[in-house]
């Protein structure tokens, strides 16, 4: 292909292709380098000569971008170099430091709640990586290893050593799909689940695993095409969220503490419980009654563990039979003051299900315990504390009706109108604005294809969209190589995370002027559509990037969408990141305001000076 170098109104076509082969050897050269991939001489040779995706030096857009060549130029203010932290900062999570954690209160686990570090006490440096890093495993090889030089951390291989968590063996782990519930694997568990729960068909999708460990329960379910949400508290045991990143299955650091959790309601087809050590009975219910909350008419919770079958099993729990036997009373008690139906119960699992709406639960109506949730916005859930009620259904006009709305079995409801949108309960938008957004990001999704040749080839499993509307770059994106955690801005005009999980799509809120709930490098590509807009005046824009360099992986990339003014400012900060970046134009041509900035986060890690 040859490129006129005196002509600078050369098209965006071929700046996409030049940036895609640049970009494919630059990363493909630090595949071959972790020893997972197979590149060719020609991806080392490239890497070896500190080649970044700057393309060609005599490509420039001062037609396009006059305000871009401007700023460059410019002799009095010079751009901004962040330093690495120190060593001791590699797995920094400034809203779950447990130092700060323990100036908490333990009670209710308020102390491994987040707990975000002030303004003044923000690091403003590069979060490095440890010696030895390496570029993860592709899945499914990750699902069962990962490198022991991403998350050296051995504590897990002893604790749960009879259990099948983890195994080290020589320079990685072995995860053989054990739990502390399912010794025996993970796959025979869920066998015996899907006994129960429609599994494998598309009716259940979405599902919350509490106090995940390592989430083997998740990362088994990826098979039978569902998708779980994983949290655990910040080390209760050592890096379990990390090691559950690292094996890319959807995770986040969190906790049932006092705080409602940070996902809407009836977002979840099944919620999950393996031993997670929550007090279910306590506090009147209030924990129930935020799964509750949370999961989906006709949805289904799994208990397994204590106190299920106590009077067979308290001897080996070590723990009091009177004590099991009031808590299996008051759980009992609080599930049938939900109206949940028992399903099942062998051995040391339970199932209840949530019954499609509230035509059967009259009775509870009359019954002085049943405090109903007078909020008007049951998704406002930002920082709110939990409470012991119960959040009403939506209303329904036959016995016989899905309240919220019956969803299509997956896929077909990931392109579907969803229920929130057809009942108008997301103002302002209609199905026809709906359906025009999810075109808008098919064709956005089939031009980054063509900017970057890895994205769905399986070298980018964990994936975020800071600013994920309705959902649409995941939609777009959807295959069994990736997932896409699909975050929505708390200040965002509409909420629409509902809608993500009614297309079977998983995500969570967050306010990006404070660190995500996650450990550093846990995402492979970070999206950014118009984030940086967004929040103007809001908080440091150099903030929210040194937080993404943070969970951003060494040679993970990165695409932010925005007007073109906002994006010089943004590639102006990145300059100083140890980012490889470039400016390139709307796939509808150089005359849209609206730009592309992309970019490649170096390969560096703690000590090392060079990206190479």
């Amino acid at each position: 292909m040859a490129i006129k170098t005196d002509n600078k109104t050369r098209s965006s076509v071929q700046i996409f292709i030049v940036f895609s082969l640049c970009c494919f050897f630059y990363i493909l050269g630090a595949w071959q380098r972790s020893g997972f991939g197979k590149g060719d001489s020609i991806a080392l040779q490239m890497t070896n000569s500190n080649a970044d995706c700057n393309i060609v030096p005599s490509l420039n857009f001062e037609t396009h971008h006059a305000g871009e060549s401007s700023i460059s130029s410019s002799s009095s203010s010079k751009v901004k170099a962040f330093e690495p932290c120190s060593a001791r900062y590699t797995d920094y999570t400034p809203c779950h430091d447990q130092k700060r954690a323990m100036t908490f209160p333990r009670d209710s686990m308020i102390y491994r709640e987040r707990h975000c570090v002030p303004e003044n006490e923000k690091l403003r440096c590069l979060v490095p990586a440890p010696k030895g890093y390496v570029t993860p495993f592709s899945w499914p090889k990750s699902r069962d290893y990962v490198p022991y030089a991403n998350a050296p951390y051995k504590a897990l291989t002893v604790e749960k050593a009879i259990q099948n968590w983890i195994q080290y063996e020589g320079e990685v782990f072995r995860f053989p799909g054990g739990g502390t519930q399912f010794p025996q694997g993970a796959d025979k568990y869920i066998d015996q689940l899907a006994e129960v729960i429609p599994m494998g068909n598309g009716t259940v999708r979405t599902a919350l695993d509490t106090g995940c460990g390592v989430a083997s329960w998740g990362a088994y379910l990826w098979s039978r095409n569902v998708r779980a949400m994983s949290f655990a508290p910040r080390d209760s045991h050592e890096a379990q969220v990390q090691f559950a990143l690292e094996r890319g299955v959807p995770a986040v650091i969190g906790v049932f503490g006092t705080i409602k959790l940070p996902y809407p309601t009836r977002a979840f087809d099944m919620a999950h419980c393996s031993r997670c050590l929550i007090p279910w009975g306590a506090n009147d219910g209030m924990y129930l009654m935020e799964v509750d909350r949370v999961l989906r008419p006709g949805g289904y919770w799994i208990l397994s563990g204590p106190p299920i079958n106590y009077k067979v099993s308290y001897k080996a729990w070590q723990r009091p039979k009177e004590d099991l036997e009031e808590e299996q009373r008051k759980i009992e008690e609080a599930a049938k003051l939900l109206c949940w139906e028992k399903k099942y119960e062998h051995g040391e699992i339970a199932i209840w299900q949530k019954r499609v709406n509230d035509e059967a639960c009259r009775s509870r109506q009359d019954d002085p315990r049943a405090n109903f949730c007078k909020t008007d916005d049951t998704d406002d859930v930002w920082y709110k504390k939990m409470e012991a009620c119960i959040t009403p259904y939506p209303e329904t006009s036959s016995s016989d009706e899905v309240a919220g709305g019956e969803l299509q079995v997956f896929p077909d409801r990931l392109n579907a109108v969803p229920p929130r949108i057809s009942s108008g309960s997301v103002s302002g938008v209609t199905a026809d604005a709906y359906e025009d957004d999810n075109r808008q990001w098919k064709k956005h999704v089939k031009a980054y294809k063509r900017i970057n040749s890895l994205l769905d080839t399986g070298r980018y499993r964990n994936i975020m969209d800071m600013n994920a509307g309705f959902g649409g770059f995941a939609a777009a994106l959807e295959s069994q190589k990736l997932w896409v955690m699909n975050v929505v801005p708390t200040i965002a005009e509409k909420n629409r995370l509902g809608v993500v999980y009614e297309r079977g799509l998983i995500g969570i809120y967050h306010d990006w002027c404070e660190a995500f709930s996650t450990y550093p490098r846990t995402y492979d590509l970070i999206h950014a559509n118009h984030l940086f807009s967004l929040y103007k005046n809001k908080c440091n824009a150099e903030d929210i990037l040194l937080e993404m360099d943070r969970i951003l992986r060494p040679e993970g990339a990165v695409i932010i969408r925005d007007d073109v003014d906002t994006l010089i400012k943004v590639k102006r900060i990145i300059s100083g990141m140890r980012w490889d970046s470039k400016l390139v134009d709307h796939e509808d041509g150089p005359l849209v305001p609206e730009k592309v900035l992309i970019a490649v986060k170096q390969y560096w890690v703690t000590n090392s000076t060079a990206s190479h």
